[in-house]
């Protein structure tokens, strides 16, 4: 038996409508809706997730709502990099009334080639500040000298005057770089000839 909704009275099962009121009783049933699944929030790479229950926030920012995920971004460990000491650089090494005082005459060194190291020995040999650049001075010089009978000696061949004339190129820039630490106020050892340990 059915009952008429309408009126509630007794119906046979195989009624369409109701013999009372004439309600039709025989209307499809609603079909079941189908179960609706959500998939998790997916995180954001390089962020944490706090739960949502949680009432505190960095300061500046307000809470989410009950399940809503909430993301704090980590610190990038990257972002402030250390600075790299320069290991040729020995400025640190010497006193700096050493090198106001002695800077004139380091600048000869660099400036004059073999006359300006004997004048910088004759008037300052006391220096430590100055003693470094006259180390640094005699291997340029003894280097040039070096290329210079090399180049000569082999002025016949084709690859050896080219070779020597950019290495004597080459040394020159390097004497200006030196100049330009001197006036700087800095002792760092000579690009290139700097991996040649005499006078050390």
């Amino acid at each position: 038996m059915k009952v008429c909704p309408n009126c509630n009275n007794n119906i046979d099962d195989g009624s369409v409508f109701c013999v009372v009121c004439g309600t039709n009783v025989a209307s499809p049933q609603s079909e079941p809706q189908p179960e609706v699944t959500y998939a998790p929030p997916v995180q954001p790479q390089g962020t944490q997730p706090v739960p949502p229950n949680n009432t505190q926030a960095p300061s500046g920012q307000q809470v989410p709502p009950q399940g809503v995920p909430y993301y704090t971004a980590q610190p990038n460990a990257q972002a402030n990099p250390q600075p790299v000491a320069d290991q040729f650089d020995h400025t640190s090494e010497f006193d700096a009334k050493d090198i106001a005082d002695n800077k004139l005459y380091a600048l000869l060194v660099y400036l004059l080639g073999i006359l300006g190291i004997i004048v910088a020995l004759l008037i300052k040999n006391d220096s430590p500040y100055l003693k470094f650049h006259i180390n640094q001075g005699i291997k340029l010089t003894i280097i040039e000298a070096v290329v210079g009978v090399a180049t000569a000696l082999f002025c016949w061949t084709c690859i050896v005057p080219v070779v020597g004339t950019i290495a004597l190129i080459t040394l020159t820039v390097v004497q200006i770089i030196c100049i330009i630490d001197v006036c700087s106020g800095k002792a760092k050892d000579a690009p290139i000839v700097r991996s040649i340990k005499f006078l050390d």
